[in-house]
């Protein structure tokens, strides 16, 4: 039988966040085989994700991050199933690691089957289940690209947002940011009008037309009035239409173009958890 030093656990642990108890135990089955106990490792965390399948998982981090010319910028949610988890620095490392990873890829399903330091990042997150004993998913994925992306983290990584600007003017780095912070802020369905669903139009068309018969309006006026509360619509959903939460006298759209007048916000991305 294998002699299994403390060195070795330590390294198995660092190899795999595994817990010490579970390091050791590991080796000692498998006689001091690396490879198998960090296999046996895994299928613990494949048990224990089996078991956890049916958690809510709505605490995590959410994690925003661009690229180095500023032109690629991703958000994710790596959620698990309590806040002490979320908090804590070993798992935000893990999701800024993997959010950094996934500005290599266009789609969730790329992601999770690319490359994490030996294993694909889906057999990560089944893998720290075991170890953490909480259910870890990916559930957003959102990839933009424009001339010069921004990202905003909101405190406690709660919220993440990254904005795409048209071009890479002189201030675009705090631009981009204040927009984003916007988004972050302001929860934006869409970009500008013409972003916004077909069916989120016709009811809110028929919501505003409902509260209009009960006050006694003309059936003959509905349709016009209902249009001008549908413009109410778009200036408090859509970003660009938004009053500016840093100068409530502009809307965001004109807050950029104050910087430069030809630039414009090409489009946002958000994630947030719950």
């Amino acid at each position: 039988m294998a002699t299994i030093t403390a060195a070795d656990v330590n390294k198995l642990r660092t190899i795999t966040g595994a817990g010490m108890m579970d390091c050791k135990k590991a080796l000692v089955e498998t006689d001091g085989d690396f490879d198998l106990a960090i296999e046996n490792l895994r299928k613990k965390g494949q048990k224990v994700a089996a078991n956890r399948s049916d958690r809510e998982s709505t605490e995590g981090a959410a994690i925003a991050v661009v690229n180095a010319d500023k032109t690629v910028g991703v958000v994710i949610t790596l959620n698990c199933e309590t806040d002490f988890v979320g908090m804590n620095e070993s798992f935000v490392k893990m999701a800024f690691d993997m959010a950094n990873l996934a500005l290599n890829f266009n789609s969730k399903e790329e992601f999770l089957a690319a490359d994490f330091n030996g294993i694909t990042v889906a057999e990560k997150l089944i893998e720290q289940t075991g170890v953490i004993g909480e259910k870890l998913e990916i559930r957003t994925f959102e990839k933009l690209e424009g001339a010069f992306i921004g990202s905003y983290i909101h405190s406690g990584n709660k919220i993440a947002t990254i904005v795409a600007l048209s071009a890479n003017i002189n201030g675009a780095e705090e631009a981009a940011r204040n927009v984003a912070m916007q988004a972050a802020a302001m929860s934006p369905i869409a970009l500008n009008e013409e972003g916004v669903d077909s069916e989120i139009i016709a009811k809110e068309i028929e919501i505003a037309k409902d509260l209009l018969r009960q006050e006694g309006k003309p059936e003959a006026m509905l349709e016009n009035i209902a249009k001008g509360k549908l413009a109410r619509f778009f200036k408090d959903n859509t970003l660009v239409n938004q009053d500016y939460i840093k100068d409530s006298k502009m809307s965001v759209g004109a807050y950029v173009q104050s910087l430069d007048k030809n630039l414009t916000v090409t489009g946002f991305k958000r994630a947030s958890l719950g």
